[in-house]
């Protein structure tokens, strides 16, 4: 199940297809957000968020450059560039023994970069909504 999960969540950010969120996320997932302080649960804001940072984040630049991947827990190191800023964050994924995720977690560094996503999302939330 660890490579179907991996294989899935990679395949959705290469096609940005938001519709195959639903395949891969358990009713019960619990978004973490860099920007928004409380989790965010359940399938239906987990998907706004994510097709969101599908937009934002996922663009020419967009790559994973280190993979980490230990039982149902996977940590996926990116880099990309936004408005000339490199953004450099980890997604970290947990998924239940039906292949389904359960928790996201995504953190970026530097601080100009959490600023500036923070505006970007905020924009792309309203028009995704």
């Amino acid at each position: 199940m660890i490579s179907n999960t991996v294989d899935s969540w990679h395949s959705l950010v290469k096609s940005k297809d938001p519709k195959e969120l639903d395949k891969i996320l358990s009713d019960e997932v619990v978004f973490y957000s860099p920007v928004v302080h409380t989790p965010q649960e359940g399938k239906d804001i987990t998907k706004l968020y994510l097709t969101a940072a599908l937009y934002v984040f996922v663009n020419e630049t967009f790559r994973y450059v280190r993979e980490v991947v230990s039982g149902n827990n996977a940590v996926f190191e990116f880099e990309t560039k936004i408005d000339g800023i490199t953004i450099n964050g980890v997604d970290m994924i947990s998924w239940n023994e039906k292949g389904e995720i359960v928790s996201f977690k995504v953190m970026i560094r530097p601080l100009k970069a959490i600023n500036l996503i923070h505006k970007m999302m905020g924009e792309m939330l309203e028009q995704v909504k």
